[in-house]
């Protein structure tokens, strides 16, 4: 065992011991929401909300949910957001905001600045040290925690706008990487700061023999174009060819499940897989021990989350939030349940509807599942369907029909007096429509009752449209997006419906 070796190892044994004497899930949130109101009760937003008078109540969380409402982006921009990014300091945290994540998700057009504070660059650092301290639960060898790190992300070129900086949370984060991984972090910041994306993938291919890649990060869509470049620029068979070693994919933004078919045609052996939770907004939460895909929420890394009932009672048939909705604390959530994620952060984020869904799914050790987003879900007729529900019927349908399914998008249209759910779908190799179209909708209706219930009532068979795997990239690249980070829409509704099939069509 080499010394550097050593000394990671030892490092992550005394993190261990620090988690092993955690107190309780609810005191964890309960300090979490207690510093934060403290650390923000001198700014703007902490005076107008009364912080300091919170601090001293005797529920804090009853006290902080009576009194702070509930925000969405443009609430949050609109009265706060909006005085920092135009350089105001202590407005809804300490300090002045250096640095701005543009995020515009998978649902909107306009880019939203997200704040990225000092406080929550530290917060993600540690986040990611966790995560990397549970590695010695996968019984790797002792040479793996010294070979390197490829990190597939958007550009570390960023924006300057004066007094800050906006760009790819992934770029902010590869411009200046942790000290205890920046020695064997990979693309390294110069070809990291390479804007284009098609650029920037050359270079990684040019540059990947020279590296001992160990561990591969990213969104699963970005890391496979990469990994299919590499392969093609270096005329191989599969990456192990050239990197023997790598054997961790730590996998994020979107569900791997329906890439990972495609992905392991890839490899010469599968490789251990850990999902990540990290948002513009913070990093929420990450998968712990190999047991489980389930992911451990961070309770003590100045982020206090409130989770809201996805359900009619609490929000409209668009996604949006209703005013009488109610938010349920660590405590009150149960299993089996989808909840909107509410944030209070170290970035000035204050119950904030992040726009994701989880689960609980199992309480006990706080890990969570990401079942989809508040404005990606079906229902025109009571079907509640999911994204989760979608991934895992695409899952089931792949190995039916023996194909693979890398991109989706559903939309929902009227049929005749009933209505239906229209599919796009990447497949190769392609399927027959009618035959993919009756695959799917049975094991639709396996996983969703509701679904099931409403095919036999007023939901006709689904409109399965199979097409080329490369548009949905070709449609990324013609609004921008070709970086490394953004998601295709799984759900597609209204306007940004309209041009996607203008966009399908035209490419026939």
């Amino acid at each position: 065992m080499t010394v550097a070796s050593n000394l990671v190892k030892k490092g992550i044994s005394f993190v261990q011991q620090l988690e092993q004497r955690r107190p309780t899930p609810a005191q964890l949130q309960r300090r979490a929401l207690l510093g934060l109101l403290r650390r923000a009760e001198r700014t703007a937003f902490g005076r107008h909300y009364g912080f300091e008078r919170l601090s001293n109540a005797a529920n804090l969380e009853v006290a902080f949910q009576a009194q702070v409402p509930m925000h969405d982006y443009n609430r949050m921009f609109d009265n706060w957001w909006r005085r920092t990014l135009a350089g105001e300091a202590d407005v809804s945290w300490r300090g002045a905001v250096k640095y701005f994540a543009l995020s515009s998700g998978t649902s909107e057009a306009a880019s939203k600045y997200i704040p990225i504070t000092a406080d929550m660059q530290k917060s993600m650092r540690q986040a990611a040290f966790r995560m990397f301290s549970c590695l010695p639960k996968y019984n790797l060898p002792p040479s793996f925690y010294t070979k390197e790190w490829l990190m597939i992300g958007g550009s570390a070129s960023l924006q300057d706008l004066g007094h800050c900086y906006a760009g790819d949370l992934s770029g902010i984060n590869a411009s200046k990487p942790p000290v205890w991984i920046r020695s064997y972090y990979r693309p390294g910041t110069r070809i990291a700061r390479i804007p284009d994306w098609d650029e920037r993938t050359e270079a990684i291919a040019k540059m990947a023999p020279s590296w001992d890649v160990s561990v591969l990060t990213g969104l699963p869509s970005w890391v496979q174009l990469t990994l299919e470049r590499i392969i093609e620029y270096h005329g191989l068979n599969h990456i192990h060819e050239l990197w023997p070693n790598l054997r961790v994919f730590v996998s994020g933004g979107i569900a791997f499940g329906p890439y990972r078919k495609s992905f392991e045609e890839l490899l010469a052996h599968p490789l251990i897989y850990m999902d990540s939770y990290l948002a513009s907004e913070g990093f929420v939460a990450f998968q712990s021990r190999p047991e489980t895909s389930a992911m451990r929420l961070q309770l003590n890394n100045g982020i206090f989350f409130e989770f809201v009932p996805f359900n009619e009672d609490n929000f409209d048939e668009e996604g949006r939030l209703r005013p009488s909705a109610r938010a349920l604390t660590l405590d009150e959530v149960e299993e089996g349940q989808d909840y909107a994620l509410l944030m209070s952060t170290c970035a000035g984020a204050w119950r904030y509807l992040i726009g994701d869904t989880i689960r609980f799914a199992d309480k006990a050790r706080s890990e969570i599942l990401i079942t989809g987003r508040t404005k990606h879900f079906l229902s025109i007729c009571g079907e509640h369907l999911s994204v989760d529900n979608m991934n895992q019927a695409i899952g089931r349908t792949e190995d039916l029909l023996n194909v693979k399914i890398n991109e989706f998008t559903v939309s929902g249209v009227k049929a005749d007096t009933h209505f239906a759910h229209r599919w796009y779908i990447g497949c190769e190799p392609k399927a027959n429509p009618d035959t993919l179209s009756k695959v799917l909708d049975e094991q639709l209706m396996a996983v969703n009752d509701d679904y099931a219930a409403e095919r036999s009532a007023m939901l006709r068979p689904p409109q399965a449209h199979v097409i080329d795997t490369r548009l949905f990239y070709e449609w990324q690249r013609h609004h921008g997006k070709m970086n490394g980070q953004s998601k295709f829409p799984r759900v597609m509704k209204g306007e940004q419906l309209a041009e996607w099939e203008t966009f399908v069509k035209s490419k026939k």
